[in-house]
């Protein structure tokens, strides 16, 4: 059974498609970047980054550049692929739109004194430059970014912290976001956009507004 809302120890939250509204961004940049490829290229990077969302940046890019791409590519170009690809987003994910009821929620957990953490797979620098260029950074305790995974991200705030897993809850739209969660022993809420059909586990709880309360 999950806690009253009001009994939360800590929130952890993925941001893109969870805190903004940026998904589509993402999938732009992925597109421009392997567009020397052609469009069969594009096409299948397109989808393995959407079928493979809130894994780390550099290593779905060094995925798609070997494995779709057929390019081999030494550490100094992955890293400059990751700079490109960050100049390609940056602007577009801090202006971006956030998700319905985000900032109510952020609210209601500071003023609850619950902290809030980012637990994102972009990489770390560069999430919390979007998260103070957004007015965001007052809302939360933590931020982080790959390239650490998701589930060591998590296991350090619990132990930092004390939390009790059973406690917390992970807010997240991706497969990798619910794995992560249960892997930890968090509870999980799935962001599904309005119309879309849910990738989660039949009888995952799913919203497509961030709320502590579904």
């Amino acid at each position: 059974m999950r806690p009253d809302s009001s009994s939360w120890q800590a929130v952890f939250f993925d941001f893109d498609g969870v805190i903004a509204d940026s998904t589509q961004v993402k999938v732009r940049a992925f597109a421009a970047l392997f567009a020397f490829c052609g469009a069969a290229v594009q096409e299948a990077v397109v989808r393995y980054h959407l079928d493979n969302g809130g894994i780390p940046r550099h290593e779905k890019l060094r995925h798609c550049f070997i494995a779709l791409a057929g390019q081999s590519l030494t550490e100094e170009e992955l890293e400059q692929a990751s700079r490109t690809f960050s100049d390609l987003v940056l602007e577009e994910v801090v202006a971006a739109p956030l998700i319905a009821g985000t900032r109510t929620t952020l609210k209601r957990l500071k003023q609850a004194s619950i902290p809030a953490f980012v637990v994102s797979g972009t990489p770390g620098d560069e999430i919390r430059l979007i998260v103070v260029r957004k007015g965001l950074a007052s809302f939360f305790t933590e931020v982080h970014g790959s390239p650490q995974a998701k589930p060591a991200i998590i296991a350090d705030i619990l132990d930092r912290h004390s939390f009790s897993p059973g406690r917390c809850l992970f807010v997240g739209d991706a497969l990798a976001d619910y794995r992560a969660a249960k892997a930890r022993g968090l509870h999980f809420l799935g962001i599904v956009p309005p119309g879309k059909h849910s990738i989660f586990p039949a009888h995952t709880p799913t919203s497509s507004r961030v709320a502590l309360d579904w």
